[in-house]
């Protein structure tokens, strides 16, 4: 790996970073920043497909009997902080900070991504395939995203997902389930205690939640937990007795359970009718001794379990999570990456595929 190389591709994805921050791209509304990725990709003469607003490319020596790795990392933002003080579309940098929307989550990460994918791009004789793909709506989980890609794709056999960890190895990551609850109770004038309170069965229903702990402790995302973030009746009138309450449900799941089981759990204890929005979001966890993993621990990086929710819950293969960036500045006011992020982040994705390809 020469150093030549990586200061022109960390010179290259520094640029189309720039570009991306400089356009909107909100989750749902990402054609022009797919347009810019599609004009990267042609200038380079790399052949390259577009599916919904979904940007792939593979390998010049593609190789369909060979096993294949994906790298994958989204180009959708979220709306900016009410608290920002610059421009969330200019890029500028300072003090070795590149600032705006999406720069990092995930624009430093993609854009390194993109540098490892140009880096392999015209090797012969890997021992896998390298498919890139940006998608789309991930800030959302919406169903036009990495889901919509996937077959296109060919047989992946595993990933890397591009999200800000410090070039640290998320191995693991909660599920995500969001359940709408309603209590059924009867109306009734308050002031003769008629009916039955809907809000009062909603309120105990919430209280053995609130309490209730799952048995099996993960060593990577500790416990499984339920969180009530929603409640309201459709009252008007202080004399009313509720015969309706609706209430949500914030479910972060282990690796130990699966949806089935959280929801089997809570049919036995609620009193509540309910219903979870999707299940699609699943926990997810990558071996201890897979290849990635293994050439990650060897290169000294660290690894953890990720409270939060990526497109790799979406990826019926085998993904570690893992990028240039700092998770805690996602969706702040004032987004910065660090120059020199990309550049260690591109080197160390390298080091690591190094290992395996």
């Amino acid at each position: 790996m020469a150093n030549q190389d990586i200061s022109q591709l960390h010179t290259e994805a520094v640029e189309l970073l720039k570009q991306l921050i400089a356009t909107p791209s909100f989750s749902k509304e990402e054609n022009e920043t797919a347009e810019i990725l599609i004009h990267f990709f042609a200038q380079k003469g790399i052949e390259h497909f577009r599916v919904g607003n979904n940007v792939y490319a593979k390998n010049k020596f593609y190789d369909a009997a060979k096993p294949s790795v994906l790298l994958n990392s989204h180009h959708d933002t979220v709306k900016p902080n009410a608290k920002y003080t610059r421009d969330p579309f200019e890029p500028i940098v300072e003090d070795g900070k590149l600032f705006g929307l999406g720069s990092n989550d995930a624009g430093g990460c993609l854009v390194s991504l993109i540098a490892t994918f140009l880096y392999y791009y015209e090797k012969e004789n890997l021992s896998h395939n390298v498919v890139f793909a940006a998608s789309a709506e991930e800030e959302i989980s919406g169903v036009n995203g990495i889901e919509l890609v996937l077959p296109y794709l060919g047989n992946i056999n595993f990933g890397i997902v591009g999200e800000p960890t410090k070039m640290d190895m998320a191995v693991a990551e909660r599920g995500l389930m969001v359940i709408d609850c309603i209590a059924q109770g009867k109306a009734g004038h308050a002031a003769r205690k008629e009916g039955v309170n809907a809000l009062y069965i909603a309120m105990d229903d919430i209280n053995w939640i609130r309490n209730y702990k799952f048995d099996k402790v993960s060593p990577l995302l500790g416990e499984s937990m339920l969180t009530v973030t929603v409640i309201g009746t459709e009252n008007q009138q202080h004399n009313v007795v509720p015969p309706q309450c609706k209430f949500v449900i914030d479910v972060r799941v282990n690796e130990l359970y699966t949806f089935d089981e959280i929801l089997g759990e809570l049919k036995e204890n609620l009193k509540s009718q309910f219903k979870p929005r999707t299940t699609r979001m699943k926990s997810t966890s990558i071996a201890m001794d897979h290849p990635l993993v293994k050439a990650g621990i060897e290169l000294g990086r660290g690894y953890y379990g990720s409270p939060t929710t990526s497109d790799k819950a979406l990826m019926p293969f085998p993904a570690l999570k893992m990028g240039p960036g700092d998770s805690a500045r996602s969706h702040t006011a004032d987004e910065y990456v660090y120059v020199d992020e990309i550049k260690g982040g591109i080197e160390l994705y390298i080091k690591l595929l190094d290992r395996i390809l």
